[in-house]
């Protein structure tokens, strides 16, 4: 219980400093989208090439990607019943509310968390491959079908669409180390230094840019119905399906399903309020899902450190 404490202090001190730098504004106009892009572009993917190359691979592909499976799954299907038939949302509005149920934000608060609450780098790897490989990519192509911009005029277009996610540097991160990790390769000095140095850029920024951004941000639509469910469907249902999964489903020890439910508690990813303001759908209740799962992470993950074992 110590051990969560202490981490969480060390998180929220890193955060209470990137919002002291955003309030007084002491790094300037646009530090904080300066900063998300230096984690995004080159620390992140400097981490995720390190920590997955020194992976075993079965470590990655386990029983935890199936749990993180079955707490989206549940998740995403309530809010598509319940968006569709009783808020009678639209199909693309549904759709930012479904990712705003269950999507992890394995980055920005979920590298800091899994580094100095779980002491394991590698416990928020199976939810972001899961993310980036098959969630990211189905919402949006609905999204791009069902949406006003869903027929980019011309080909190039087209064709940019495709390949953008390509190009996505924490992906190809990802896919650099996993091929790493299959091959049993290793990084030569020269290079492994480097990366050790970049990647030591990613928890502390991200925590200040996550700091940064929360100055200013008031919404008073926290209160919408819509809201309200994506957010008790994200921070209790989801570790709770969670848990119930690895405790009787797979009968995964305790660590492990300590480990996973608190990866599913983790609040909803800043993605989504990327991807809302994309597509013009679910602005509102993307941003305000954000802001109160963060907030209760903090107690759901205490909360989850009491009740479970870990040791």
């Amino acid at each position: 219980m110590s051990g969560v404490l202490t981490g969480f202090v060390v998180v929220a001190s890193v955060v209470a400093v990137g919002y002291l730098l955003g309030r007084t504004g002491a790094l300037g106009p646009g530090a904080q989208a300066v900063v998300s892009r230096l984690v995004f572009f080159v620390g992140t993917p400097a981490l995720l090439v390190r920590t997955l190359a020194g992976t075993d691979p079965r470590e990655l592909l386990s029983e935890q990607v199936v749990l993180t499976g079955a707490g989206v799954a549940v998740c995403a299907v309530l809010w598509w019943v319940l968006a569709r038939r009783r808020l009678h949302l639209g199909v693309r509005e549904a759709v930012i509310g479904a990712l705003s149920s269950c999507y992890v934000n394995a980055v920005n608060i979920g590298l800091p968390v899994a580094a100095y609450v779980l002491g394991d780098l590698t416990a928020v790897l199976p939810a972001l491959l899961l993310q980036m490989v098959v969630l990211s990519p189905v919402a949006l192509a609905v999204l791009d079908v069902t949406g006003e911009r869903a027929r980019p005029p011309g080909r190039a277009a087209r064709a940019r669409r495709l390949v953008a996610p390509l190009l996505n540097p924490v992906l190809l991160a990802g896919a650099t180390g996993l091929a790493l990790s299959a091959t049993g390769a290793s990084l030569p000095t020269a290079l492994d230094r480097p990366l050790e140095l970049l990647g030591g850029l990613a928890v502390p920024g991200a925590l200040l840019a996550f700091g940064m951004s929360l100055h200013g941000r008031v919404s008073s639509s926290w209160r919408r119905t819509d809201v309200l469910v994506a957010t008790a469907l994200k921070a209790f249902v989801q570790p709770a399906v969670t848990y119930a999964a690895a405790r009787w489903g797979l009968g995964v020890g305790p660590a492990g399903t300590y480990a996973a439910t608190v990866v599913a508690a983790l609040p909803t990813a800043q993605n989504v309020f990327t991807f809302a303001v994309r597509y013009g759908a679910g602005v509102e209740l993307a941003r305000d899902t954000v802001l109160l799962t963060t907030v209760l992470c903090v107690p759901v993950v205490l909360l989850i450190s009491v009740l479970l074992p870990h040791g």
